[in-house]
């Protein structure tokens, strides 16, 4: 063999390869999961990027990799919660197997239980950001308030179906009972968090359904 054999050739360092930023899905896709689940907890404001990294076990490279910004990211996370949320009111409010007011009594029951499944540390995003507003950057306010619209708009629908099946009275107007139930839901929430308990939650929903013009 000669002198430049393999054996007295110093072979190359095998390990792991320099850590390089490249476009995974499955990490951006992390990212975002685990705002969600910080940002239920405690806002935006409170909410470092550095925890975010630690709880997903990535650099903060990758990162700025994928979000220009805190800003882009809270867009981002609040996104992904607006689509979830919506999905999950289909799922309750479209669900032919029950009543148009049954539906809505389950998914105040179902939101209930998931508060509970979490020690009522968890609230909703957006009630959560909503609570900030005057400290988030621009335009968080108006994307806050187009979310909870659609939401509005969701159970007026179904409160409309009710109406149509006699369930509500016929002069109901839906719109504002709606916008009514949103405002007393998300103030319940936020009273849940602060008493660790269902009480608030359970109060509103029974005096909601008890109260609605028949």
């Amino acid at each position: 063999m000669g002198r430049h054999g393999d054996a007295n050739t110093p072979s190359k360092r095998r390990g792991r390869p320099p850590k390089v930023a490249r476009a995974n899905p499955d990490t951006r896709d992390a990212l975002i999961r685990c705002g969600v689940e910080v940002l239920t907890e405690q806002g935006f404001v409170s909410t470092g990027i550095d925890g975010v990294l630690k709880r997903v076990g990535v650099p903060k490279g990758s990162f700025y990799h994928y979000f220009d910004s805190k800003e882009a990211f809270g867009h981002a996370v609040l996104s992904r919660y607006a689509d979830y949320f919506a999905r999950k009111l289909d799922r309750r409010l479209l669900s032919s197997e029950l009543p148009p007011l049954e539906r809505l009594r389950r998914f105040t029951q179902d939101a209930q239980e998931g508060m509970a499944r979490y020690h009522y540390r968890r609230g909703c995003l957006v009630g959560n950001l909503g609570q900030e507003v005057t400290l988030l950057p621009a335009g968080f306010d108006a994307r806050l308030e187009a979310i909870l619209q659609d939401w509005q708009r969701r159970v007026a629908d179904c409160l409309r179906l009710a109406q149509t099946q006699g369930a509500l009275a016929a002069d109901t107007d839906c719109d504002t009972l709606a916008a009514f139930f949103w405002i007393g839901w998300e103030g319940a929430v936020q009273r849940a968090r602060l008493q660790c308990g269902p009480t608030p939650l359970a109060l509103f929903s029974q005096e909601f359904f008890a109260r609605l013009p028949r």
